[in-house]
């Protein structure tokens, strides 16, 4: 996310993109530069230096602080990319200092703890492309900082651990972060490094995107005092947008659990965390895989050719022996509180995918006819179907006791699989241990309804592009839901508003059903009723979040 201007004409959109480049507001520059530099002597680093967005504002940082200095301020980089280097030597002499920039890969160089500040915005270059030669330097870096990064880390974790090896004791790292930072799992070694490293780590979120052309939200980082660790807090401070940052008011602060968990919990009161805890402390609430397993659905390798509705399957002659039973592609149908027979076959008509082709051996002569027309159209070359010992047959997962939807524009939902339905990768399944399976089917999905279910899940997912909100199995395991002990003693009075929920859900009244629920769940409890506001509005504001951003970016 580097800032790129006056740019060299053979350096294409996809090759700044490649390398993580993008414009960063000259707001933020100038506020992280303000924050980091504190003396006129201060040695600053811009590791990812672009054509010098933070240099330039370092620079008049520098002069600010010492106004009559008629020496030029000296400021240090790291770019690979010559001619942002030589446009940043330019750019840094065009404002009254002398830019010292070494063309290199970062990753290459070799760390001198000389550097009162490190400051900048790290590219951004996801896993699947981050790859070869790079990758291994930089997971090389991290492991001599003691941190080790999995192969799913983006480039901003290892560039963010490497850095930290130019400060001088005491010296300060500011950095403007993919919000990943919060909540991704790859980036738990990262927060757990930060915390053992700084005295003091601040965090600023906005509330509308920054850089909408990356497609990413971002928080700037600002930790103080390396080698002065560790903290057992942090502080979370937000403002509206970059040039809202001049009125950034001095935030609150939080104590996580385990420094290496999940930061989501940061954006909340902490009372509100607290009662979440409380709950699962006294066995109210428990993790989902205390009910049972969560796994990843089924992979086709082509959606299309393998689930087929019931007006393609009689055009294809197929017989019901070619033919399993499928949840269809997609989510949009499972918000209910159950997927029944009657459901399914109501989809079916609607022309959604209900059928699950799965030729008996041998096929059919109709089956047939429908491998062949697969191979001819290429079916068969996809990676998914090419490494199968039988193309045409998808791996089978058992049919799951519920349905959890993982992509959510509101929550994700938890529904009985009372058809019996196989299920794809769009959705997972969970598996209900044989205890709580019975309890499980019939109330879970009903019972999942309820506010700090709700809260919680904005705080163990993640947000994507669109305000979407991400659920992956892990992710799900440690997902608060009412324990088994709470829902067998509400039974009774959970089947008996079963119905009204139901017909609420078929409405898109889900805030309205939640209602009731908490009603059911948390009376004769020691949640008060200000309690249980204050989570609503805890997962109120979260979500809001997430949609505000998506609207900000467009």
């Amino acid at each position: 996310m580097k800032l790129v201007s006056h740019r060299d004409p053979t350096d294409t959109p996809i090759l700044r993109k490649e390398r993580g480049a993008f414009f960063t507001p000259a707001a933020i520059t100038r506020f992280i530069a303000s924050w980091a530099l504190r003396a006129p002597g201060d040695r600053v680093l811009e590791p990812a230096a672009g054509d010098a967005a933070f240099l330039v504002s370092a620079v008049e940082r520098l002069r600010e602080l010492a106004p009559h200095s008629k020496s030029l301020p000296l400021v240090h980089g790291v770019e690979i990319h010559a001619h942002s280097a030589n446009v940043a030597r330019q750019r840094v002499a065009d404002v009254g200092g002398t830019a010292n920039i070494q063309l290199s890969d970062f990753f290459a160089v070799n760390p001198n703890r000389s550097f009162n500040a490190v400051i900048g915005n790290p590219p951004f270059i996801r896993y699947q492309d981050f790859t070869g030669e790079a990758r291994a330097r930089a997971r090389e870096v991290a492991i001599r900082e003691g941190v080790s990064l999995t192969g799913l880390a983006s480039s901003w974790a290892a560039f963010t651990v490497h850095s930290t090896s130019f400060l001088q004791p005491g010296g300060r790292l500011g950095f403007v972060l993919p919000a990943e930072l919060l909540s991704v799992n790859y980036a738990a070694p990262v927060r757990k490094f930060l915390f053992s490293r700084f005295r003091d780590v601040q965090l600023v979120l906005f509330d509308e995107q920054v850089f909408p052309e990356a497609e990413a939200d971002v928080v700037l980082l600002l930790a103080d005092g390396y080698l002065e660790g560790p903290t057992s807090h942090g502080t979370i401070r937000q403002t509206k947008n970059a040039e809202t940052l001049a009125n950034l008011g001095p935030g609150q602060s939080w104590t996580p659990a385990d420094p290496a968990a999940k930061w989501t919990s940061s954006l909340i009161d902490a009372a509100v965390v607290h009662q979440l805890r409380t709950l699962m402390e006294e066995g109210l609430f428990a993790n989902l895989e205390t009910w049972g397993d969560t796994t990843l659905g089924m992979v086709t390798g082509n959606n299309r050719y393998f689930t087929l509705s019931p007006e393609r399957v009689a055009e294809l002659k197929l017989g019901p022996e070619e033919l399993l039973s499928v949840s269809p592609p997609g989510s949009s149908h499972l918000r209910g509180l159950s997927l029944s027979n009657a459901d399914l076959e109501k989809l079916g008509q609607g022309g959604s995918a209900i059928h699950l082709f799965y030729p008996s051996d041998p096929p059919s002569p109709a089956a047939a006819a429908y491998i062949a027309d697969g191979h001819r159209t290429g079916v068969d070359t996809a990676y998914k179907c090419r490494v199968r010992k039988t193309w045409y047959r998808v791996p089978l997962i058992a049919p799951a006791d519920l349905f959890l939807t993982c992509m959510n524009a509101d929550t994700p939902r938890i529904t009985e699989n009372a058809a019996k339905a196989h299920h794809l990768n769009s959705i997972h399944g969970v598996y209900l241990d044989e205890k709580y399976k019975l309890l499980g089917k019939q109330l879970l999905p009903l019972a999942s309804l309820n506010s700090v279910t709700l809260l919680h899940a904005e705080m163990v997912g993640r947000a994507y592009g669109g305000g979407i909100l991400k659920i992956e199995p892990r992710e799900a395991d440690i997902w608060a839901m009412p324990s088994p002990t709470l829902v067998a003693s509400r039974a009774e009075r959970l089947r008996e508003v079963k119905r009204s929920v139901a017909k609420l859900l078929e409405k898109g009244g889900l805030l309205d059903a939640v209602q009731i629920v908490d009603r059911v769940l948390f009376a004769d409890t020691d949640i008060t009723a200000a309690q249980l506001a204050a989570v609503r509005n805890a997962r109120a504001e979260l979500a809001n979040r997430r949609t505000v951003r998506s609207a900000s970016g467009r």
